[in-house]
C-alpha cells in the first residue's frame, strides 16, 4: 500500500488530513491515503459521497492539496486518483 522512506511522514499527512476530515464527513465522504511513492507523490482517493460529488475538484485544490502542501512541504505533488 504506501512505500516511504520515512514512517512520520505518514503521520504528518494524517495529521494534516484530520485537519480537513471533518468538513468532508459532514457530507457523508472521507478521503484515504493510498500511496507515497518514493519521490514524494502522495496519491488519495476519496470515498463515500465525495468519491462522487461535482465539488470533489474544488475541495481538492482548495482544501486537501493547499492543507498537505502547507503542512508536510516534503510532500512533492499531491494526486486524487479518482477525481
Amino acid at each position: 500500500m504506501e512505500t516511504t522512506l520515512d514512517p512520520s511522514l505518514s503521520n504528518k499527512i494524517e495529521l494534516a488530513l484530520n485537519k480537513i476530515r471533518p468538513y468532508l464527513e459532514a457530507d457523508g465522504g472521507n478521503v484515504e491515503i493510498l500511496e507515497i511513492t518514493p519521490s514524494l507523490e502522495l496519491h488519495l482517493q476519496f470515498v463515500g459521497a465525495c468519491s462522487s460529488c461535482a465539488m470533489s475538484a474544488m475541495t481538492f485544490k482548495a482544501g486537501i492539496e493547499e492543507t498537505i502542501r502547507r503542512e508536510v512541504p516534503e510532500i512533492t505533488k499531491v494526486i486524487a486518483v479518482n477525481m
